[in-house]
C-alpha cells in the first residue's frame, strides 16, 4: 500500500494545488504561526544576564537542558520567554490519557464523543497551566541560586518569570490548537518540529568545520549522511508498517434489502507508542547528571549524584542498557494506555463483527492482546536501534546532538503526517471540482 507521500508525489496536480485556494490559506497560516513562534524564541526573560546564563549553560550541555533546549528550539540556551516550549501541556495530555484508564468517571467522558472529549481538553488546559506554573517557579528558584546570572534576585524576579515562562506555554498552547483547527498537520508536533529543524543549518555547519579543523574525518561524515538517509528511510517503512487482522461481518438483511457478507480489517501499528518512550527515557538518564552538575556548580560537588552522572554519560555501557530497558518499558505502558482489546473486542462483537477462527468476546479480545504483544516487541526494539545507533555517533564520533535518533524520530513522523493531511486536502479538493462539474452538467441537460 503505497504510502501519502507516494500518492501525493505520484498523482499531485499543480493545477489543482494552485487552485486550492483553502490548502493555500492553511499552509501560509501555518508558516506564519511558526514564524511566529520562533520570534518569541530570541525574546529573553528580563533580569538575566546572558554571558553569565551562557557560561552556566554550557556547563550543564550534557544533561536534560540540551535535550529540552532541542525540543524549544535553543529557546532554553537563549532562556527566551518560550523556554518551557510546548512540553507541560503534551505532559498534561499524556497525564490526562493515563488518568481516563484508572478513573471511570474520565473514561466515561472519553465515550461521550465530541462532548466528552471538549471537556477532557479543559482539564488538559488547567492541568497545563498548574505544570508550567510550577515548572517556571522551578526555573526562576534555580537561576536565582546560580551566582552572577540574575540582575536583581528576589521576589519580584520570581513572580516575573513564573508569570512570563507560564504564560509563553500558554500562548504556544493556544497557537499550537490554532494550526491544528486552522492550518496543516498537528499544531504542537509542528512547534516541536520547527524547534528540531531550525537547529539543523548550526549542527551541520558544526559537523563540516570539525571536519575542516581534522577532527572528524572525510569518510566519517560521509558515513554518517549514508547512516543518517538510511535510518530516516528505516523510520519511514516502520512507521508505516501495520499488522492487519481480518474482520467479517455476517450476510444481514435491513427491509427489503439483503447485504452480503462484508470483510474488512483492523490495522494495528507496529509502534503504536510513537515517540513518548524516547523522550521519556532520555529525560530520566539526563536528568541525574543535570542535578548533579548544578549541584557541583553550587559547591556541592561530588557525591553520589557525581558517581551517577558519571556513569550515565553518553555512550557508557551503563547508560545503553538503561536507555534500552526505559524504551521498552514506555512503549509497552503507553500502548497498554492507548489501545484496549477488550473494549475493540465488544464494539466488533456489537456490530456483528468477528475475527475468522476465533470466537467473539472474551476470545478475540485475547486474540487481539497475543498480537498487540508480538508486534509490540517488534516496535519497541526498533525504537531502540533507531535511539541506540545515533547515540553512539554522539559518544564515540562527537557528532552534534541534533543527529539522535529521537529527533530524526519526530522529524520523520511529523512530516509524514503533514504530507498526509496535505494528501487528504487535494484529493478532497478534486473531489469537490468533480461534483460541481457533474452538478454543471446536469443543469445543462
Amino acid at each position: 500500500m503505497a504510502s501519502a507521500a507516494e500518492q501525493l508525489a505520484a498523482n499531485v496536480n499543480w493545477g489543482a494545488f494552485a487552485k486550492a485556494d483553502e490548502l493555500k490559506k492553511r499552509i501560509w497560516f501555518t508558516l506564519g504561526a511558526l514564524i511566529i513562534y520562533r520570534l518569541g524564541t530570541y525574546i529573553p526573560l528580563p533580569g538575566i544576564d546572558p554571558e553569565a546564563f551562557a557560561r552556566a549553560f554550557n556547563g550543564n550541555s550534557q544533561g536534560v537542558l540540551q535535550l529540552f533546549n532541542m525540543f524549544s528550539g535553543g529557546a532554553v540556551q537563549r532562556m527566551a520567554i518560550f523556554a518551557l516550549n510546548i512540553m507541560p501541556y503534551i505532559s498534561a495530555s499524556i497525564i490526562i490519557q493515563l488518568l481516563t484508564s484508572v478513573f471511570p468517571s474520565l473514561e466515561s467522558l472519553k465515550k461521550e464523543g465530541e462532548a466528552g472529549r471538549k471537556i477532557l481538553n479543559q482539564y488538559t488546559r488547567y492541568l497545563t497551566v498548574v505544570l508550567a506554573a510550577f515548572q517556571a517557579y522551578g526555573i526562576a528558584v534555580g537561576l536565582q541560586g546560580q551566582a552572577g546570572i540574575v540582575t536583581n534576585p528576589g521576589i519580584f524576579f520570581t513572580l516575573s518569570t513564573t508569570i512570563t515562562l507560564t504564560g509563553g506555554t500558554l500562548f504556544l498552547m493556544w497557537l499550537g490548537e490554532q494550526i491544528t483547527s486552522r492550518g496543516i498537520g498537528n499544531g504542537s508536533s509542528l512547534i516541536i518540529f520547527s524547534g528540531i529543524v531550525a537547529a539543523f543549518p548550526a549542527a551541520i555547519v558544526h559537523t563540516l568545520e570539525l571536519g575542516r579543523q581534522g577532527q572528524l574525518s572525510t569518510f566519517l561524515i560521509l558515513a554518517v549522511l549514508v547512516v543518517a538517509i538510511a535510518v530516516i528511510g528505516f523510520i519511514v517503512f516502520m512507521e508505516r508498517a501495520q499488522r492487519r487482522l481480518i474482520i467479517t461481518y455476517p450476510k444481514r438483511q435491513q427491509g427489503n434489502k439483503t447485504y452480503d457478507r462484508q470483510t474488512s480489517f483492523l490495522p494495528l501499528k507496529l509502534n503504536t507508542s510513537g515517540v513518548i518512550p524516547p523522550i521519556f527515557a532520555s529525560s530520566l538518564l539526563l536528568l541525574p547528571t543535570t542535578i548533579a552538575n548544578f549541584s557541583s556548580h553550587g559547591g556541592a560537588g561530588g557525591g553520589i549524584l557525581a558517581t551517577i552522572s558519571l556513569y550515565l554519560g553518553h555512550g557508557r555501557p551503563l547508560y545503553m542498557i538503561l536507555y534500552v530497558v526505559l524504551i521498552v518499558f514506555f512503549a509497552f505502558f503507553y500502548t497498554a494506555i492507548v489501545f484496549n482489546p477488550t473494549e475493540t473486542a465488544e464494539n466488533l462483537k456489537k456490530h456483528s463483527g468477528f475475527i475468522p477462527g476465533i470466537r467473539p468476546g472474551e476470545r478475540t479480545a485475547q486474540y487481539i492482546d497475543k498480537v498487540l504483544m508480538r508486534i509490540t516487541v517488534l516496535g519497541a526494539g526498533y525504537l531502540c536501534l533507531i535511539c541506540i545507533l545515533p547515540e553512539l555517533l554522539v559518544s564515540y564520533a562527537a557528532m552534534p546532538f541534533y543527529f539522535g535518533g529521537t529527533s530524526l524520530l519526530i522529524v520523520v513522523s511529523v512530516m509524514m503526517d503533514t504530507v498526509a493531511q496535505i494528501h487528504g486536502h487535494l484529493q478532497a479538493h478534486q473531489y469537490e471540482g468533480l461534483v460541481k462539474k457533474a452538478r454543471l452538467r446536469g443543469k445543462k441537460r
